[in-house]
C-alpha cells in the first residue's frame, strides 16, 4: 500500500523530495557523462574513483552539461505544464523540437520513434523485440511526479509516454517500477519499502534479478535496472549511490539519471553533494527545480479528484 506523509511530513516535504529527485536526474546524468561507454578498469586507471563532475567523456562535454536523459525530461516536463495536463501529442511534438534542435547525443530507438511521429503521425510505435533499451525509464519522472497519489494513472501514463519510442515489456515494467518507486520514496517510504516494490518487479519478470549482480550497466533495460537497484540498496547515501552507479561504466549517464531520480526522492535534498550542484548547468538546476514543484502541485496528491485532477485526455 502506498505510504502517506504523517503529519510531521507536509506538502513542503513532498516538494522538496521531489525537487531532489528531478535535480537527482541532472546530477547523475552529468556525472555519469564523463564515464559512459567505459569499463571499469578503465575508470579505475584514469580516476581511480570518479566523483567529480569534471565533463569530458565520449561527447566532450564541459563541466555539468547534461544530456539526452534530462533532455528528454524537460521535453516531458514542458508538455505537461504547457498543456495544462496530460497531452501524448504535446509530448511528442516536445521530443520532435528537441530532436530537430541538434542534441548531443541521441539514441537510435529514441529517434526512429520520433521520426515514425514526423513522417507518420505515430504516437504508439509497434511492438518490437529490439525496444528492450532504456530510453524510456530514464525521461519519466515529470509523469511520476505530475501523477502522484495516482498510481493507476501513473501506470497508463508513463507506458503511453514509452511507447512513443520503446514498445516491449521490459521497457514497460521497469518505468512502471521506477514510477511507483519514486512516489513512495516521495510519500516518506524507505529503502524497505522501495525494495519490496523491486522485489514485485523481479517476480514479474525474474530476469531483472539483481541479488547477484553481474556487473553490466549497459542500455539494456534489464542491466540498467539491475545496476540502479544493486547500489540503490547497498549503498547508504545518495552520493555512494551515484558513484558506485557511474563508476560502472557502459550507458552511465542513463544509470545515473535513474539512480539520481530514485534516490533523490528517498534521501531528499540535503543528501545532494554541494559541489554537484555548484558544477551543473545553473539553467539547468533551475528549470528542473522549478518543474519539480509545478508538476507536483498539479498532481491528484494536491488536487484531489473534484478539484482539478489534471486527468485532461
Amino acid at each position: 500500500m502506498m505510504p502517506v506523509p504523517s503529519p510531521q511530513s507536509p506538502v513542503s516535504e513532498v516538494l522538496a523530495r521531489a525537487r531532489a529527485a528531478f535535480i537527482g536526474v541532472a546530477v547523475g546524468d552529468a556525472l555519469g557523462a564523463t564515464t559512459e561507454f567505459m569499463t571499469p578498469a578503465e575508470i579505475r586507471s584514469r580516476f581511480g574513483v570518479h566523483r567529480k563532475i569534471v565533463g569530458g567523456g565520449w561527447l566532450h562535454l564541459k563541466p555539468g552539461r547534461v544530456t539526452d536523459d534530462t533532455e528528454m525530461s524537460l521535453c516531458l516536463a514542458r508538455a505537461i505544464l504547457q498543456s495544462g495536463g496530460w497531452d501524448l501529442k504535446a509530448a511528442a511534438d516536445a521530443f520532435l523540437a528537441w530532436m530537430r534542435s541538434k542534441p548531443v547525443d541521441i539514441g537510435s530507438t529514441v529517434r526512429r520513434g520520433i521520426r515514425d511521429y514526423l513522417l507518420k503521425g505515430q504516437l504508439e510505435t509497434p511492438p518490437n523485440d529490439w525496444d528492450a533499451g532504456n530510453g524510456a525509464v530514464m525521461r519519466m519522472l515529470p509523469v511520476a511526479l505530475f501523477t502522484l497519489g495516482d498510481v493507476g494513472r501513473l501506470q497508463e501514463l508513463v507506458v503511453a509516454q514509452a511507447h512513443l519510442t520503446h514498445n516491449h515489456p521490459l521497457s514497460d515494467a521497469a518505468c512502471v517500477t521506477v514510477g511507483r518507486m519514486v512516489q513512495a520514496a516521495l510519500l516518506g517510504a524507505d529503502r524497505f519499502a522501495l525494495h519490496g516494490i523491486a522485489r514485485e518487479l523481479v517476480a514479474q519478470h525474474p530476469t531483472f534479478r539483481f541479488k547477484d549482480y553481474s556487473g553490466q550497466a549497459s542500455g539494456y533495460v534489464v542491466e540498467t535496472m539491475q545496476t540502479v537497484l544493486h547500489f540503490l540498496f547497498t549503498t547508504g547515501s545518495f552520493e555512494d549511490c551515484l558513484v558506485g552507479v557511474v563508476n560502472q561504466g557502459g550507458d552511465a549517464d542513463t544509470t545515473g539519471a535513474i539512480a539520481g531520480m530514485i534516490a533523490g526522492a528517498l534521501y531528499g535534498e540535503a543528501a545532494i553533494p554541494a559541489q554537484w550542484l555548484k558544477k551543473l548547468d545553473p539553467e539547468v538546476l533551475r528549470e528542473v527545480t522549478a518543474a519539480a514543484e509545478e508538476l507536483v502541485r498539479r498532481s491528484p496528491y494536491c488536487k484531489p479528484a473534484g478539484k482539478g485532477d489534471g486527468h485532461e485526455q
